[in-house]
């Protein structure tokens, strides 16, 4: 591996008190063959974590961020990056020997790729995650000049971007916060003109605690309908609610929650509200069919 090829992506790291799950990904990502620069964005942790990252053989850098900024601590990692591309962990994941080297390959010779979806494999039993087969099918059209599959999602912990066309997007945007964030982000790469696409022969790993997060439904429900109402047409931002407020009158679980989240957020969405280009919106229609109906599958 030549020294040039190590210093075309950084790891960005987000992180908030997870320490002992956040050293192990720190141990993964030293271990890699491309030996990339690491940054990690410490959200307002109170268990030392900045103290273990800068105790921690491979050189991470941390940014403190002072409070939790949620999916805007990757922003704050892409802007001190200093490399052309720049690969998402969380303090969970980390990315498979080589990885990094195919994604740099594939960005180099695709300039208008702007963010690549790897396959993801979960836990010890390197298990596929359910994600990649909706990605690997998904009805877009090939293009001539993405590789892979494009697609307008991804899963935020196993992506590569091109760091000039995630600034140029604007990155995770803020009224979102953090939950089902990465639709929004693929719509504004899509609406600037850069592709997003799927490629199986990337791999990252992911190791979530076992069980399920308390909340997780609510936040990525309240996301899918504030991400409708910041880009999608009147029509669908209105149909998205009535079918949340339909399924809170129900009492289904968690709408209720969702919906009065995402109605406290809605003056700040609308405030940047900013409809999505004809031929990204005509690709966002595609995606809403029956097969990917539920909300939060591209995330």
């Amino acid at each position: 591996m030549s020294a040039a090829s190590a210093s075309r992506t950084t790891v960005a790291v987000i992180t908030r008190n997870r320490r002992e799950s956040l050293v192990r990904v720190l141990d993964e990502l030293a271990a890699l063959p491309e030996r990339p620069p690491v940054i990690v964005v410490d959200n307002g942790s109170t268990d030392a974590t900045a103290e273990a990252v800068r105790a921690h053989h491979g050189g991470a850098r941390v940014v403190a961020a002072g409070r939790n900024t949620g999916a805007l601590g990757r922003n704050i990692a892409v802007r001190h990056a200093t490399t052309p591309y720049v690969a998402f962990s969380d303090d969970d994941s980390w990315w498979a020997p080589g990885a990094l080297d195919v994604a740099a390959d594939l960005l180099d010779a695709h300039p208008r790729l702007g963010l690549l979806a790897a396959r993801t494999l979960v836990g010890p039993e390197e298990a596929e995650d359910p994600l990649n087969r909706v990605l690997a099918a998904s009805p877009l059209p090939g293009a001539a000049d993405l590789p892979g599959r494009p697609v307008l999602g991804f899963l935020a912990c196993a992506a590569v971007a091109r760091r000039r066309a995630f600034l140029d997007a604007g990155g995770y945007h803020r009224v979102l916060f953090f939950g089902g964030e990465e639709t929004l982000l693929a719509y504004d790469l899509a609406a600037r003109g850069w592709g997003v696409a799927y490629e199986p022969a990337v791999t990252a790993h992911h190791h979530p605690d076992p069980g399920t997060r308390p909340g997780r439904t609510t936040v990525q429900r309240r996301n899918a309908l504030l991400t409708a109402w910041l880009r999608r047409p009147l029509t669908v931002a209105l149909r998205s609610t009535a079918q949340l407020a339909a399924a809170a009158a129900r009492g289904e679980r968690d709408a209720a929650t969702a919906l009065r989240g995402a109605l406290a957020r809605l003056p700040a969405a609308l405030r940047d509200r900013r409809p999505l280009p004809a031929r990204v919106e005509h690709a966002a229609r595609l995606l809403d069919g029956p097969a990917t109906a539920a909300q939060g599958w591209r995330s």
